[in-house]
């Protein structure tokens, strides 16, 4: 667990939920490899609380157990807010909202994606780095289609009904991503930006070991943004990081390895082979416009093959043991 003289996340349980406290009036639930977040506000005496992303599909009981547990019996939340729309985010969207009727906001340039206007680009498993990358191929890349409930956030970086958190717009891994940020301790929910853990293998998804990294890889469609959305995060030298997968960084271990990404973007986040290395994903208000072709990783290419020919000689000698005997 990461821990400073100031800050530290504190894991906690409730009955079969596990999650976590990340700064005063921020929580965090991990949902199998990605995080929701719950922010609460003191606005004109009364405490109000937006949940930030919706996990997977099949998560919305967990969710809302997890709400009512942190705050009371029914409650609901003043608004969903999503960082982006891709399926790890916005899984549990409907379920959610089959029991809060609360409006959910998001970047202008991600509602394509959520009022079923366009696919997002397809997810590039000849990134490497693990298996996470590999299976990216059957990541679902289809629009949810909410059109009505989903509205956009306004122009600037106000979000509805809340004072100390306003949104940035760090694309790159999505058009319209944003994160969210608390000035006045300088928390950052850094949404897929940047991440604390090494999302493209899923030792490090599962064991959550806790790196620094860039956003993860096999999503994100446009390097040239996401560097740049890293290097304005970086200069905001924030205290606490909330990512959208692995466990919060705090304090001078979180600055440290966020300007060393920032300075050092194209070794150590950017992969070498992929489908947007050299040529982004071009996406505006009606949703993707164009998208590069697709371009083969030698080294994974190779290993597959290698990799089925073990598989298919292993075949192959069972039998002849089982008929020669």
């Amino acid at each position: 667990m990461q821990t400073t003289e100031k800050h530290t996340y504190k894991k906690m349980k409730y009955d079969d939920l596990e999650y976590f406290k990340v700064a005063p009036g921020v929580w965090g639930m991990k949902i199998v490899f990605v995080n929701i977040y719950i922010i609460c506000e003191e606005v004109e005496g009364d405490y109000v609380w937006y949940l930030v992303d919706a996990g997977l599909k099949g998560s919305g009981e967990k969710i809302r157990k997890l709400a009512e547990h942190l705050f009371e019996p029914g409650t609901k939340p003043a608004a969903i807010l999503l960082t982006h729309g891709h399926f790890d985010h916005v899984g549990a969207l409907e379920e959610l909202l089959g029991f809060w009727d609360v409006p959910v906001y998001a970047h202008t340039l991600e509602l394509p994606y959520l009022k079923g206007l366009s696919s997002y680009p397809p997810p590039d498993p000849m990134v490497g780095g693990g298996l996470m990358s590999l299976m990216s191929w059957m990541y679902p890349k289809e629009p949810k289609d909410l059109d009505g409930k989903v509205h956009a956030l306004a122009e600037g970086e106000e979000i509805p009904g809340l004072t100390e958190w306003k949104y940035l717009h760090v694309p790159g891994h999505s058009p319209g991503q944003v994160a969210f940020y608390r000035e006045n301790d300088k928390l950052l929910i850094s949404a897929d930006a940047f991440v604390t853990t090494k999302q493209e293998s899923a030792f490090s998804v599962i064991t959550q070991k806790q790196v620094l990294s860039g956003p993860p890889k096999y999503f994100t469609i446009d390097w040239i943004a996401a560097e740049r959305s890293v290097t304005m995060l970086a200069a905001l030298k924030p205290e606490v990081a909330a990512s959208g997968h692995g466990y919060p960084m705090y304090a001078e271990d979180l600055q440290l390895a966020l300007e060393n990404l920032s300075q050092h973007f194209k070794e150590e986040a950017v992969p070498d082979y992929g489908r947007y290395v050299r040529e982004p994903a071009r996406a505006n208000r009606n949703g993707v416009q164009y998208i590069p072709k697709r371009v083969n990783n030698p080294f994974i290419i190779t290993g597959a093959v290698v990799v089925g020919a073990i598989a298919t000689f292993g075949v192959l000698w069972g039998y002849r043991r089982r008929f020669s005997s």
